[in-house]
């Protein structure tokens, strides 16, 4: 996101600033533990380790949320860099590309295929709600605010 881009100087090299990002909706953090052990631990260091995990996720995504629009208002102002919108064709091209790429990745593995296709369950399971509830919250208030999405 912007913040990133700031610190890494990119807008010493890049003028423009196009959105959406299709290869990250935001920031998501993962803790890899070995299922054994994990379940050889006491039930209560288990819960620690969960909610220590969910806690550090939700801080990180907040505080990238804040950041990132601080950096964007900043690359903008002080920076004059340009943010622009990735045409539908791009997008489009992405998907097909993102699409392939990720098959291949998966390949013939079992496991990964198990993986991809609980990913993709969940995915579409979550997007029809997600048109009544999140993107319509920030439509609205875009709306009433000024900003038409």
């Amino acid at each position: 996101g912007p913040f990133n881009d700031l610190v890494l100087g990119f807008h010493q090299v890049a003028k423009y600033y196009y959105y959406p990002g299709w290869q990250e909706p935001g920031p998501n953090l993962e803790l890899i533990i070995n299922q054994d052990a994990f379940n050889e631990l006491p039930k209560d260091l288990q819960a620690m380790l969960r909610n220590a995990s969910l806690a550090v996720n939700n801080d990180v995504l907040s505080e990238y949320t804040a950041r990132n629009n601080q950096a964007l208002k900043e690359l903008v102002e002080v920076h004059q860099v340009q943010v622009r919108r990735l045409p539908d064709d791009v997008l489009a091209a992405l998907k097909v590309i993102s699409d392939e790429k990720v098959q291949a990745l998966v390949g013939d593995d079992p496991l990964n295929q198990r993986i991809f296709d609980s990913y993709q369950a969940y995915r579409r399971s979550v997007m029809d709600y997600n048109e009544l509830s999140e993107r319509a919250f920030h439509n609205a208030r875009a709306k009433l605010e000024g900003y038409e999405p």
